[in-house]
């Protein structure tokens, strides 16, 4: 059966017959317009997860590139599980190619930072901070602490998952978020002042 990967995002858009499984079967049976609706619907999402890992663009294309091959030479093993599933899976996996890239290329920064971080008591408010400058101030962190907060934040996994991820003990996974929370309250301490008449 050929369908074209417009007529399938068509249809998948309006939900014309075609869910999300149906597609997943087409695409692991080599349909390479099922593969590539598969690939447009998810690339953007995907890029922004390897974003908050790596930081490097060249190095985030090959991380990215490395998923795909991965995501789309496994698909006859997913084991479908409903609306969401296909998602999670993609960004285990790419979260996964993340830390193995990590590993491969940087010793993480465990290392205690220079910068003398305060005790924060309460979450630090964001409101009125734009999302993009957030997200710069996370991909500013030492490797180490940004990797662990986004694990633990985004992918919320607990401290006795990551230390198993990044062969680190639990209680340096809750130092190593800790420090970044910590820099991070300052660092938005240190945007709000300079912004504050903004």
């Amino acid at each position: 059966m050929f369908l074209s990967a417009a007529f399938l995002s068509v249809i998948m858009a309006g939900n014309g017959g075609y869910k999300e499984s149906e597609l997943v079967n087409l695409a692991a049976r080599g349909n390479n317009a099922a593969i590539k609706v598969i690939y447009d619907t998810y690339v953007g999402y995907l890029s922004a997860v390897c974003a908050r890992y790596i930081v490097d663009e060249d190095d985030r294309k090959d991380v990215l590139q490395e998923c795909f091959i991965r995501i789309f030479t496994s698909l006859d093993k997913f084991d479908y599980r409903g609306e969401g599933s296909l998602k999670a899976w993609m960004i285990r996996i790419v979260v996964n190619e993340s830390l193995r890239f990590l590993k491969k290329s940087t010793s993480y920064d465990f290392i205690g930072h220079e910068e003398t971080l305060p005790d924060i008591a309460d979450e630090p408010e964001v409101e009125g901070i734009p999302d993009d400058v957030i997200n710069d101030m996370i991909l500013s962190l030492p490797t180490g602490y940004r990797t662990v907060f986004n694990l633990y934040v985004f992918e919320q996994k607990s401290h006795k998952e990551i230390g198993a991820m990044m062969n680190i003990g639990e209680s340096s996974s809750a130092s190593q978020f800790s420090r970044a929370k910590a820099l991070l309250a300052k660092r938005i301490k240190e945007y709000k002042t300079i912004h504050k008449n903004d």
